[in-house]
């Protein structure tokens, strides 16, 4: 079940909503658990009983590690959940892509094994797993309730999408949590928006992406249209998809970390990766850079150590040879500025600064958005001219002015621009006033336009489905 689905706006989140108000307060993570199984379920009954699974070894292992924790016997435990949490994750999705370059490595023939990637398990393994690792570290107290554990690791507004929450971000809210209407009017709100930025951006850039697809005779514009359309579809569809996560968490009474902090302002990609994904950045460097010693050792150990975090970053984000190329080039980009380029971004005008990031940020996505690296080199080529092709055409302006309109809202919106206003315009009481008395009103009409978009249109993919 999607977010942006007519199923979920009128019928799932309504139904949730009653049952979770009208019971007392030790039933709701009940009622939470239950629905959270149910929207999985509804989404991928194959797998439910995987999640479930996952859960409850995870819950063991954390008495497991906390019965001997302090002891030289603890690591044992911690190891087993490591390896039980990951051997899920590696199987479903890495098996095939261990079989296929075996076979293209060797000559041999091994069969490719027929099977979905469970939706949702790249971000529950990880969550597990810093439970397990926080566990055994000290960092939080161990959960002792299953159903409070299981509430948390699928708990639906972030199950299927993320963003990656860890244990201890949550812990004191699985047990106890305050309900007002300030939180419920902010979730509604950042959900509405979240959901605006999927449907009417993200979704509008993704059909102007299967258009350049369709396309008989492409041009050396529009692979580069394709390139800005689907950078920006990327960010608008995961962001959105986050802001809805942190909205519905709000109305049911959790604070989730923010995600996503305007990446596209950032002026170098040290500071672009501080502002995209936060979450999972967090995670690996509190799981993997941190413990490999960080930047706390020799150049060349803290130049592996990038080039390690950033190599499982890019694979786990697809078993796929150009994910692991689009990780390494991020990894190339962090060392040569910490080494030498910030050096000499620091002495050049704010607008190069940001023309660097947007362009380098714009390549990266090529090499992710394909399927391989051939298809990545293609494209790049294309953009650069070696595919023998003319630089525009008839089809490609048509195409450029029927959309110009979303890529100015879009680019508008991936900045503060609109934020930055709306607080100038809310700093004068009678604004403020009429701003808040209108919002709900507001609310009402993008609603009724995101339903209007939902009906008319079949579009609507989830990029992080992939991964």
């Amino acid at each position: 079940m999607l977010f942006p689905s007519i199923s979920f706006l009128f019928y799932f989140l309504p139904g949730v909503l009653l049952a979770y108000f009208l019971v007392p307060a030790r039933y709701k993570n009940g009622v939470l658990l239950i629905a959270s199984l149910f929207f999985y379920f509804y989404g991928e009954p194959k797998y439910v009983l995987l999640l479930v699974l996952a859960s409850i070894s995870g819950y063991f292992h954390g008495l497991w590690i906390n019965k001997l924790r302090g002891g030289r016997y603890a690591v044992i435990p911690l190891i087993s959940s490591i390896i039980v949490g990951l051997s899920g994750l590696l199987y479903f999705k890495y098996t095939n892509f261990f079989i296929v370059n075996i076979n293209s490595l060797f000559g041999s023939n091994l069969a490719v094994l027929k099977q979905v990637l469970p939706i949702g398990i790249s971000f529950y393994t990880f969550q597990i797993l810093s439970y397990t690792i926080d566990v055994y570290r000290g960092g939080i107290g161990v959960q002792r309730k299953l159903l409070d554990f299981m509430t948390y690791v699928s708990l639906f507004p972030q199950l299927i999408a993320g963003p990656v929450v860890r244990y201890a971000t949550v812990e004191g809210q699985l047990n106890k949590r305050n309900h007002s209407v300030k939180d419920m009017a902010s979730g509604i709100n950042r959900f509405i928006v979240g959901l605006a930025k999927k449907v009417i951006i993200a979704n509008t850039l993704g059909e102007l992406g299967q258009i350049f697809l369709q396309l008989d005779e492409k041009t050396v514009l529009f692979y580069w249209i394709f390139a800005v359309a689907f950078m920006l579809q990327i960010y608008f569809d995961f962001s959105g998809y986050s802001d809805m996560a942190i909205g519905l968490g709000r109305i049911f009474g959790f604070h989730f970390l923010e995600n996503f902090n305007y990446p596209f302002m950032a002026k170098n990609m040290t500071e672009f990766w501080r502002r995209w994904h936060i979450s999972l950045g967090t995670w690996f460097r509190n799981y993997v850079y941190i413990p490999l010693g960080g930047n706390r050792v020799s150049t060349l150990k803290w130049i592996r150590n990038v080039f390690v975090v950033w190599f499982l970053t890019g694979f786990w984000h697809g078993a796929q040879w150009n994910f692991v190329a689009w990780g390494l080039y991020f990894a190339m980009f962090l060392v040569l500025e910490k080494v030498a380029l910030n050096h000499i971004l620091e002495r050049l005008p704010v607008f190069l600064r940001h023309f660097y990031l947007l362009f380098f940020v714009l390549i990266s996505f090529v090499i992710f958005n394909a399927d391989g690296l051939s298809e990545s080199l293609n494209n790049l080529k294309g953009m650069f001219g070696f595919l023998e092709i003319p630089f525009s055409g008839a089809e490609t302006i048509y195409y450029l002015k029927s959309y110009s309109l979303v890529f100015l809202g879009a680019i508008v919106s991936a900045t503060p621009l609109m934020k930055d206003l709306v607080t100038t315009l809310v700093s004068h009481k009678w604004v403020k006033t009429a701003f808040y008395t209108a919002t709900p009103f507001m609310q009402l009409v993008l609603l009724l336009v995101i339903t209007g978009y939902l009906v008319d249109s079949s579009f609507n993919p989830f990029l992080y489905f992939r991964f």
